[in-house]
């Protein structure tokens, strides 16, 4: 305790005591939720005391590298087989490990803003599983005649404090990141002013309004802007602007609805089991006014970007457009889930045990992603690059902090303070789209 007195009258330790204050609570935080989790189950399985007790088991797979099972328990300390370790896990339902990440985000405090609102992007991202054709994950179609097995993620991403508020996991036959966005607005509770960025795909009037009906909740959503867009706005002009639309939703056809012009949403009572056209939605009274504004604004190659958003005027079309570019945060985020985290090497065949490592790898995640804020980094005084936190190597650091149970977080914060990497603003490079199989068990063996 006297080292710890000695923090709170020295100003520049008095910093370093609060980040170490900071990690343990994040600590405890975690371990607490896994705690909740833990206390819900019940029966014959965990009734006598085992090595693998489910704590032990979930702290196993959020802390796990991409190696083989036998080589995490190794690690680990833990005796016993990987045969062992798939038997225990199968007994625990992926819906505790979607505890165990919800618990631990109620716990901490993610309060940056951008004038005052919260910035959550959302998109989707497909997880490849090793192929079984008795899956619900297994998709077969015209370009992949052999079929393949997908679950596809679509979550919410806080793109400045770089952490995942929420997700929503299906099979891939049955992707619908739309109706996965409507999920999550109505189960969570926007506190403070919240802007909901998105790509285009999820330009849908069904969607748009559940944001306007929801409290604290606007929108920024590029859309279409060819013959296929929405009629409104394909009767705008190619050029740059910001105007307002406003327009009335119905889903009848009467003589008064075509007088007034009323665009029409098709909604079918009924819909035929592999349809393969998209099954229109519409959760609101009918007729429906709707108003929002239109910013369309050129990119450097000459083009135009149209996007659809709730925001007041004082946001102008130059905050609009910088708002959309920070969108890009959560596509780099996925590829920090799958190649930092390790979410391409699954330690399962089924969809249960892949839904149970995509809530692993979001707890472990958002754990790095915040012991990181807190880290200070000291740049060269006469350096050409400022330098940030190695993401990389915190997470495998933050990961070796949640599986030693005799943890330290100063050494924890020396260590990721260690290892930096320069920031090199304005570098671009052509993205290399490819498709990417299952990495095979047997290959990664030696791993």
């Amino acid at each position: 305790m006297g080292v710890r007195l000695v923090f709170f009258f020295h100003p520049v330790n008095n910093h370093l005591e609060a980040i170490l204050m900071s990690i343990d609570l994040l600590s405890m935080a975690l371990n607490a939720a896994l705690r909740a989790a833990t206390q819900s189950i019940s029966g014959k399985d965990f009734s006598r005391k085992r090595v693998l007790t489910p704590d032990t088991v979930m702290r196993l797979l959020i802390s796990a590298e991409g190696g083989s099972l036998d080589k995490i328990l190794h690690i680990a300390g833990i005796q016993a087989t990987a045969s062992a370790l798939t038997q225990r896990r199968a007994q625990i339902p992926p819906e505790l490990f979607r505890t165990v990440f919800t618990k631990f985000n109620s716990r901490c405090d993610d309060t940056d803003s951008f004038r005052g609102y919260r910035l959550l992007a959302v998109d989707g991202t497909a997880i490849n599983l090793p192929r079984n054709p008795d899956a619900p994950s297994f998709v077969c179609n015209d370009s992949i005649p052999k079929g393949v097995n997908q679950l596809h993620a679509t979550p919410l991403y806080d793109i400045l404090s770089r952490t995942f508020a929420d997700v929503v996991i299906q099979p891939e036959p049955k992707k619908d990141e739309i109706g996965a966005l409507v999920t999550m607005l109505q189960r969570n509770d926007f506190e403070e002013k919240t802007l909901i960025i998105a790509d285009r795909g999820f330009e849908s009037y069904n969607l748009i309004a559940h944001i306007l009906e929801k409290p604290n909740a606007d929108f920024l959503i590029r859309i279409k802007q060819n013959r296929s867009a929405m009629r409104e706005v394909a009767k705008l002009p190619m050029c740059e602007l910001d105007c307002n639309i406003g327009f009335t939703i119905t889903t009848t056809q009467t003589n008064a609805d075509k007088a007034n012009h009323y665009i029409h949403l098709q909604v079918p009572k009924k819909s035929k089991s592999g349809s393969k056209t998209r099954r229109g939605r519409w959760d609101f009274p009918s007729p429906y006014p709707m108003r929002f504004r239109i910013c369309r604004f050129p990119l450097d190659n000459g083009e135009f970007e149209t996007v659809a958003t709730s925001l007041p005027p004082s946001f102008t079309l130059e905050d609009i457009k910088n708002l959309y570019h920070l969108r890009w945060g959560i596509e780099t985020s996925f590829r920090d889930l799958k190649y930092t985290l390790g979410l391409v090497n699954l330690h399962g065949k089924s969809d249960a045990f892949a839904e149970q490592e995509i809530y692993a790898s979001l707890t472990a995640f958002n754990f790095a992603s915040r012991v990181c804020r807190d880290v200070v980094i000291h740049q060269p005084t006469d350096g050409v690059y400022a330098y940030k936190v190695n993401f990389k190597m915190a997470v495998t650091l933050c990961k070796e902090f949640i599986r030693t149970p005799t943890s330290d977080s100063d050494k924890l914060m020396e260590d990721i303070a260690r290892y930096t990497v320069p920031i090199r603003p304005g570098r671009q490079d052509q993205r290399d789209l490819r498709v990417k199989g299952f990495p095979g068990f047997v290959y990664r063996v030696a791993a």
